[in-house]
């Protein structure tokens, strides 16, 4: 799928491309052959006005020497009929009734200049005090210029069409990165949702069979209902948590982001887990600042705040103390971390602990945990403009929440608060 994503993406840049450089050289040779063609009408037109001069001071009407090897300028009486002939570089005076075969064709054809494919010529048709006259020069030294000129504008064009293939190529491996990315963690998302899901079922699926069968007591029995039902429970709290991690990800409408009261939000949280870490053999202690407000869904941010708590009472040193410390430390920001101290957690843990079912080993055991709480907290924590990560240092484990603060809330630091 990845390949085939690469190859539609290159296919389609180049197709863009070789449009654009189709346009942008047809241009080019356009404006070129356009730029020739009117300095060659020029100096035809030069031509006539040097030869008009000449014949004017009694001197032998000789143009000079222009770029065309053959050239002869015809003069016109008011019938259209040829009265003279001035020529340069021809070794052979044309045959008379060629020169006016050539004048009929060209008045003829209506145009103020043109080629004649037929004999390789370029006629120009000038108005001067004189009379009419009909400049023909050689069109072999043009048509050379044009012909240089598309090819020059073809090797240019593969030139560029190879260096935006190649580009295209590594702009198309980085920009399909996130997609493979995403695409091998929705791959390893099913394959870790099926095997959490895979246990509890087998669980059920061999009491439910146990309690067919007559040879078990009664007691027997009722051990078997009692595992259903847990391993029941266990798969229902499982389905809720992918369900609010599907919903974290299709992120906050519009309507759920209201002022929140970020100190009043995690104080709550603080107080609600400060039993359920004494039950553990914790205490926790706090430096709220207060006043600190934010922008998001109330409910989902205390949610975060939960989820912090509980991963610190879940995986702390016996006995030992959870900091949970809020303050602004900018005018624009604020930061909320929980430390525990507990096992230390390695570099690796620390780069992929917020991924989906992700659980540390050996140090954090399954506790009755399914590794997507921290997954669910990063989703509603980038979702509002924030972001969350953790740190490992002399045995104490932090997590980090910064929060951008509302306008309102973007004041001075107090004094002596860095």
């Amino acid at each position: 799928m990845i390949r085939r994503l690469r190859f539609k993406f290159v296919c389609a840049n180049m197709a863009i491309v070789t449009v654009m450089l189709a346009v942008i050289f047809g241009a080019m040779y356009q404006v070129n052959r356009t730029t020739l063609e009117q300095e060659i009408v020029d100096q035809m037109r030069m031509m006539v006005a040097v030869d008009t001069v000449m014949s004017q001071d009694g001197r032998e009407a000789a143009p000079p020497s222009w770029v065309w090897d053959n050239c002869f300028i015809l003069q016109l009486n008011q019938n259209g009929s040829v009265i003279g002939v001035t020529q340069q570089g021809v070794d052979t005076p044309p045959d008379w009734s060629v020169l006016e075969d050539l004048a009929e064709i060209a008045l003829s054809d209506g145009r103020e200049s043109a080629i004649l494919e037929r004999y390789s010529l370029r006629y120009c048709r000038v108005s001067a005090p004189m009379g009419d006259y009909l400049v023909f020069v050689d069109s072999s030294y043009e048509q050379s210029r044009l012909q240089d000129a598309l090819w020059d504008s073809v090797r240019m064009g593969i030139a560029s069409f190879a260096a935006f293939l190649v580009i295209s190529i590594l702009l198309a491996r980085w920009a399909v990165k996130p997609v493979e990315r995403a695409w091998k963690e929705q791959r390893q998302f099913v394959a870790d949702a099926s095997h959490e899901l895979k246990t509890p079922l087998t669980v059920i699926l061999t009491n439910a069979e146990l309690l067919q069968e007559p040879g078990y007591d009664p007691a027997a029995k009722q051990t078997f209902s009692r595992n259903i039902l847990a391993m029941s429970r266990q798969m229902r709290e499982l389905i809720e948590q992918l369900l609010e991690l599907a919903r974290v990800d299709n992120g906050l409408p519009n309507a759920a982001r209201k002022r929140v009261d970020w100190s009043k939000t995690v104080a709550d949280a603080v107080m609600i887990f400060e039993p359920v870490c004494f039950e553990r053999g914790h205490s926790v202690t706090s430096w709220i600042e207060p006043g600190l407000e934010v922008r998001g869904d109330p409910t989902r941010l205390q949610q975060v705040a939960e989820i912090l708590l509980d991963n610190a009472g879940k995986y702390a040193n016996p006995h030992s103390v959870i900091e949970v410390d809020l303050r602004r430390i900018s005018p624009k920001h604020c930061l909320l971390s929980v430390s525990d101290p507990g096992a230390p957690i390695s570099r690796d843990d620390l780069d992929n602990i917020f991924k989906r079912f992700y659980r540390t080993d050996p140090a954090r055991e399954r506790n009755g945990s399914y590794g997507l709480g921290l997954a669910i907290a990063e989703g509603i924590v980038t979702g509002c403009r924030g972001k969350i990560w953790a740190e490992s240092e002399n045995g104490i484990n932090t997590f980090y929440v910064r929060l951008p603060l509302l306008r309102q809330e973007r004041t001075a630091l107090p004094e002596g608060r860095q």
